[in-house]
């Protein structure tokens, strides 16, 4: 079984066809009408037939989407599209949107940094109402300075060119290899997700649980977060994710709880098991009577379901103490430590007390 959301990137040839093919519309008179020379490709079953376009550098098959791009925005909606090089074998064909493709084309340092996995984890401690770190987050940073990118942004482009299932599980593999390097059992490790991009649960995730057991890891040190910048659409779906990575031993979490999509609804319906308050609530909530109410108010809501309260975002003592008073059990921030490639030499924050 496999899924092509996660299948590996073909690269982009420097000369071929470029194919284009439509479910809805004959494109022979389109492309005709924007002066293109095309060669007829055979028609499909169920489709109407398309057209190709020979190139010799990839300057050439930038030119060529550009032109296509002057189609209707109706049209290339529907339209298909494949780069082949000169020699390949008919049916073995990545067709794809042609926003997907326009959009690899336009962003070709970020296919190689995807390509090439040009990327490593930074963790970031996590500390309890002791100052004892109990745990890290792995954050997404370059490998490679001359191949820098802002995470966002990087999900941003790979989402755009259809890849983010791709990078999502890349990204999840490398911080468990990461984690097994750099820390004992029974540090627990968070991980983040994107729950659009596990399209088939049972399958998806198994590249996660095949890595874990391929290192001889205790799923028990793991917590994987939700991380969403889309409305999660169908609850149902993600309520199975949770299902099966909880019958695994894993924990889950749900991440910037009061902000964006995160709401308190949402938490109160997924009821995770770690609940983490997003920055926005922690940065200067001593001084904030609105900021201590949500607070205070999103510990009673998680203690309801026995969720444990993580503030992201801690850069004050004083708004670390006031978590610890209102019943957060956890925190993460500068505060106690920065991203880095490995975990200070020991696990205690003394100094920050």
């Amino acid at each position: 079984m496999t899924c092509s959301n996660c299948s590996i990137i073909l690269p982009i040839k420097d000369q071929g066809l470029l194919k284009i093919r439509h479910s809805r519309v004959s494109l022979t008179q389109a492309v005709d009408n924007l002066g293109m020379l095309s060669e007829q490709i055979k028609q499909e079953q169920g489709r109407e037939d398309g057209a190709a376009f020979r190139y010799h550098s990839p300057s050439e098959l930038e030119q060529l989407m550009d032109r296509l791009a002057l189609l209707p925005k109706e049209w290339l909606l529907h339209m298909e599209v494949v780069v082949t090089g000169t020699f390949h074998i008919e049916g073995y064909e990545d067709w794809l949107p042609f926003s997907q493709l326009q959009a690899r084309i336009k962003h070709p340092n970020v296919m190689d940094i995807i390509t090439d996995q040009s990327f490593s984890s930074h963790m970031q401690p996590i500390v309890d109402h002791k100052l004892n770190v109990i745990g890290f987050e792995f954050l997404l940073r370059p490998s490679h300075s001359e191949r820098p990118f802002q995470p966002f942004r990087l999900f941003e482009i790979a989402r755009e060119a259809g890849l983010h299932a791709h990078l999502d599980r890349s990204a999840r593999i490398s911080a468990i290899e990461k984690s097994a390097t750099c820390l004992p059992a029974g540090i627990k490790r968070f991980i983040n997700f994107l729950p659009s991009t596990i399209y088939k649960p049972a399958y998806c995730l198994n590249h996660t649980f095949e890595t874990i057991d391929r290192l001889s890891m205790n799923t028990e040190d793991f917590v994987f977060e939700v991380v969403e910048t889309e409305e999660i659409d169908d609850l149902n779906v993600l309520h199975h994710i949770f299902e099966l990575y909880r019958k695994r031993g894993v924990s889950v979490a749900l991440d910037d709880v009061g902000a964006g999509y995160s709401t308190t609804e949402l938490m109160n319906c997924l009821q995770p098991d770690y609940v983490k308050i997003d920055r926005s609530l922690i940065d200067g909530c001593y001084l904030n009577s609105d900021q201590k109410r949500q607070i205070t108010g999103i510990v009673e809501s998680a203690s309801r379901f026995g969720g444990q309260v993580l503030a992201e975002g801690v850069e004050q003592m004083e708004d670390f103490e006031f978590c610890r008073e209102a019943g957060v059990s956890l925190a993460q921030g500068y505060l106690f430590g920065k991203p880095e490639p490995s975990p200070p030499p020991n696990f205690m924050l003394s100094s920050v007390v």
